[in-house]
Formats: structure tokens, C-alpha cells, sequence
């Protein structure tokens, strides 16, 4: 089979595309022809070994895929062979392996797809929809003012809709081009404002009525962090779902405390049992079949032009979620 092979750290013409031997379901494992996988901005800054974690080479990238039961493992349900269902590796035992034509996992992990949604919707669903779903969860936004950055990419396009629904007051949209906030509007936000602008901070609080805003979802990181906490309340939450792009120092801290405002960590993971998993990406995928949940593609791109799908991600031109087609 084809894969995308991560042999050594660089920029997105390290991603070679590899044969290799198509994997074997293990007893209690499916082997699932893939039909589209998703591709993630952290997997971007793991490419480039900017991440958190160093991970060790070489590796296939890809996180999550959609497909077909090609194949059943020793003691696997019949009733699955055939099936379209998501495969989210992140929570398996391997899980990496997507940027490929066939990957494996538990049984107990796939999850069916209603007819109706597409693969690629699917696989929008998992690591971004999972951190729209539960950011909200974790800080319920019910009768505050929120903001959220980069509310048009991946996360950002769930989370305006995910936080509408669970009654914030109002919701605020950060982006960085006309096209994206006005796609932000479209989903629902209240008001968008345009941080490629020095005083955007300042029209995030006027559109909260003065004060700023009670909740910043903050799912960029880097420099984002510190402007999004002059657009926050006396007493409102930051919530720091960028993992490994921590930027607050001393003073911004020193500043939160005497204005009685806190910091609060994200982590998807450690929230998610194989129990919760299922029923969490089930609830989601029947919002999106049932046109409850508006899911955005931000481009389909061949296997083989993976490099191509990582610059469109790192360049800041996609909307919504990219997918490769293998």
C-alpha cells in the first residue's frame, strides 16, 4: 500500500510517499480501507519537530481516517464487515498511521457513520470536532460572552456553533481575512473581528459591550495568547487549548491575578474512555447528518500531495478541515 513516511524533521518536502506492506488486523482489530484522512496543524509542527512531544522516526503521520471494514481480526463481529466508520487512531494503542491506504485498529474504536455523512466530514469530526465539543463542556458558556480564535479553521468553526447552542451570550470570532470572518458570521457568531489588525483586541471588548469578554477559547497559542487576554473581563477565564505554544510570561500573569482572571488547561485525551469516545463522536456525527452541525472543508488533496495539504495549513489559506484522499 502507499503511505506518507516521516523520515526525518524539515518542511513538508520531507513527507515521502512510500510502498509498504498493508497491515494485518490482529485479533479484535479491523483493517479499514481508508477513504479519507485527516490532516492537523500539530502535525505540521511535529513534522517540523516543533510539537510538544519529539516523536520517533521514521513514522506515518495522521491521527484519524475514515473508510470501509475490509478485513475482520479472530473474534470480531461479522455485522462489521462492510461497514463506513471513523477510525480515531489518537485514542488507539497505535495512534498514527493515517497518511495511508489501509490502517488497523481495535474494533471496540471504530465507530459507524450514518449513511449520510461523508467520510471527509468525518473525519473532521474527530480531533477538532472532540475539542469544539468538550471546550465548551469543560468551560460552559451559557449566558457569557466568548471569544474564539481562529474561528474559521477546524476547531473554530465547531466551537461558533457548539457554543451557540449551549447558550453563550454572545459569541465573538477571531480570524485573519474577510472570506473567514465573514464564514464565521455565517455559522453563527455575533460579531468578527480581524486579528491581522494592531487594535483588535480592543474591538473584541467593544463588541462584548466595553468590559471584554468572559471566556477566550484560545486554540492558536503564541502571540494570540497574550493579545486575546487584553480582550478578557475582569474575572473571565482563559482557556489554553494550544498545546506545546505556550506565550505568557510574568507580567501577563501578574496582570491576571490582580484582575481576579484565570488560566485553565485543555487536554482532549485524558477525557475520553473507549465508552465516552463512542458516544461523544456518535452525538456528533448525527448533528452533522442531520444538518444541526455545519462542517466546513478547507480542501481534498491526493495522498501523494500531503507536502501540498501541510503548506496550505501552515500558510494559514485553508477554512475548516483538510483532508488527504488516498
Amino acid at each position: 500500500m502507499r503511505a506518507i513516511q516521516l523520515n526525518r524533521f524539515g518542511g513538508p518536502d520531507v513527507l515521502d510517499v512510500v510502498e509498504m506492506p498493508k497491515p494485518e488486523p490482529q485479533a479484535g482489530e479491523v483493517l479499514i480501507r481508508v477513504h479519507a484522512a485527516g490532516v492537523n496543524f500539530f502535525e505540521a509542527l511535529m513534522r517540523g519537530d516543533r510539537y510538544a512531544v519529539t516523536p520517533d522516526l521514521p513514522m506515518v503521520l495522521g491521527v484519524e481516517a475514515a473508510g470501509t471494514v475490509e478485513v475482520l481480526g479472530q473474534g470480531v463481529d461479522e455485522r462489521l464487515l462492510g461497514k463506513r466508520v471513523a477510525a480515531p487512531l489518537f485514542a488507539s494503542k497505535r495512534p498514527f498511521g493515517g497518511y495511508a491506504e489501509y490502517v488497523t485498529i481495535d474494533a471496540n474504536l471504530a465507530v459507524p457513520l450514518p449513511d449520510t455523512l461523508s467520510f471527509e466530514a468525518a473525519t473532521a469530526l474527530m480531533v477538532q470536532g472532540l475539542t469544539a465539543f468538550y471546550l465548551p463542556r469543560q468551560s460552559p458558556p451559557a449566558g457569557k460572552s466568548v471569544l474564539v480564535t481562529a474561528a474559521a479553521g477546524g476547531v473554530g468553526s465547531l466551537l461558533v456553533q457548539l457554543a451557540k447552542r449551549q447558550g453563550a451570550s454572545a459569541v465573538i470570532a477571531a480570524a485573519g481575512s474577510r472570506a473567514k470572518l465573514d464564514l464565521a458570521l455565517s455559522l453563527g457568531a455575533d460579531a468578527a473581528v480581524d486579528y491581522s489588525t494592531p487594535d483588535w483586541p480592543t474591538r473584541v471588548r467593544e463588541a462584548a459591550g466595553g468590559a471584554g469578554v468572559d471566556i477566550v477559547y484560545d486554540i492558536v497559542g503564541g502571540s494570540m495568547t497574550a493579545a486575546s487576554l487584553r480582550a478578557l473581563a475582569p474575572g473571565g477565564e482563559l482557556v489554553f487549548a494550544a498545546l506545546g505554544r505556550y506565550a505568557i510570561d510574568a507580567s501577563e500573569m501578574e496582570a491576571m491575578i490582580l484582575q481576579n482572571q484565570s488560566l485553565r488547561g485543555f487536554a482532549l485525551l485524558p477525557l475520553l474512555s473507549p465508552d465516552v469516545l463512542r458516544a461523544s463522536l456518535s452525538e456528533l456525527f448525527h448533528l452533522a447528518a442531520s444538518r444541526q452541525l455545519a462542517v466546513t472543508q478547507g480542501g481534498r488533496y491526493p495522498l501523494d500531495r500531503a507536502a501540498e495539504a501541510h503548506r496550505s495549513l501552515e500558510e494559514r489559506r485553508s477554512t475548516g478541515k483538510v483532508v488527504l484522499i488516498p
